[in-house]
């Protein structure tokens, strides 16, 4: 090779190099590639696709996602069986992810940084799943129609001076199966069945519809009372449009003198068969951060699992309270005794 070639072989490497080196301004180079997790969610949210975009930035992991219901992606890793892509399953209530733990899917995880920051309540107690947000289940009434006179308790609203007065949603939903699955941890299955054929007696119509149309029922004077999740109520008092209902909806937090409000969680395990287990837990890990948890609580008006952390302003507005600290895990055991009692109550 002549000595002029190598001059300008030598002369193409430096500009390449060079170009590689460069970084603008105040940025720092970005991260190289570190693989990819691939998550299962029956969240859908658009603040999530942001904090996913988020933690690729952050870390150089690629985040593929599959969204769909909670029991349908259950089914779709059993049936993955050893060569499943998941790593993590995300979803919504405990009873969900006690369905995924009876169905054997999730692995253990030992993190001292989400032992640190989340609450022991909010954790699986042998790891298999961590609660990342909270929502809480609490009584509403009618303004108009004044404050109910003796209701401060999940248990009044089987009294009888309430009689005619409750709409709720059916006994097929998982967040009013979840409600009397804690109660049945509290006070026993007699007691919870003893409970839930009070409350049937006192609907003012048969169970219908979602929070939502309840709310409205309540706010039109349909009905006084119902129970209802508090990111429901929340989303009215962010919305201008919706402010009249919100104006109108009274809110109890129940049980303040006792065992606190019942809360309910988001939530995600790792899966046994990860092929990404090590950027699954790192991806855990990161939901847990301030940044990630203003994300994930915000996109649903939810409360931040992570000790210390506020919930947004529309959440606030609803007042502060005391909640029930049962683990979440007791109230995926009592699922289906919940279920058997709601069906011999005639909660339909």
């Amino acid at each position: 090779m002549t000595k002029s070639l190598l001059g300008l072989f030598a002369a193409a490497s430096l500009a390449v190099l060079a170009a590689c080196s460069e970084t603008p301004a105040g940025e720092d180079a970005p991260p190289a590639d570190a693989g990819e997790i691939n998550l299962y969610s029956s969240r859908h949210y658009d603040t999530d696709l942001a904090l996913y975009d988020d933690f690729t930035k952050a870390t150089g992991i690629k985040v593929n996602r599959i969204e769909a219901d909670a029991d349908a992606l259950i089914e779709r890793i059993q049936s993955e069986g050893e060569f499943s892509p998941a790593d993590l399953l995300i979803t919504v209530d405990a009873g969900r992810l006690w369905r995924a733990e009876e169905a054997g899917i999730f692995a253990s995880v030992d993190s001292p940084v989400l032992k640190e920051r989340l609450p022991s309540h909010l954790r699986h107690p042998d790891g298999l799943w961590f609660g990342l947000s909270t929502r809480a289940r609490i009584i509403i009434y009618n303004k108009a129609k004044g404050v109910p006179e003796g209701l401060t308790s999940y248990a009044d609203l089987a009294k009888p001076a309430f009689k005619g007065q409750i709409c709720v949603r059916s006994s097929s939903n998982i967040y009013n199966i979840s409600l009397l699955s804690s109660v049945i941890a509290h006070k026993g299955a007699a007691e919870a069945e003893k409970w839930a054929k009070g409350v049937v007696a006192n609907f003012a119509r048969a169970p219908e519809g979602n929070d939502t149309s309840n709310i409205d029922a309540v706010a039109s004077g349909e009905c006084r009372i119902s129970v209802v999740n508090t990111y429901y109520l929340a989303r009215y008092a962010g919305d201008p449009e919706k402010k009249a209902v919100f104006d109108a909806i009274g809110v109890i937090f129940p049980d303040q003198d006792g065992t606190g409000t019942h809360v309910n969680i988001s939530g995600a395990g790792l899966v046994k068969t990860a092929p990404n287990r090590a950027n699954a837990i790192k991806f855990l890990e990161y939901l847990t951060e301030e940044k990630a948890q203003r994300y994930f609580a915000d996109g649903n008006n939810e409360y931040p699992a992570v000790i210390g952390l506020k919930a947004n302003s529309a959440v606030e507005k609803l007042g502060t309270f005391k909640p029930d600290t049962l683990n979440a895990a007791e109230i995926g055991k009592g699922q289906a005794e919940a279920v058997k009692i709601f069906d011999r109550a005639g909660w339909k």
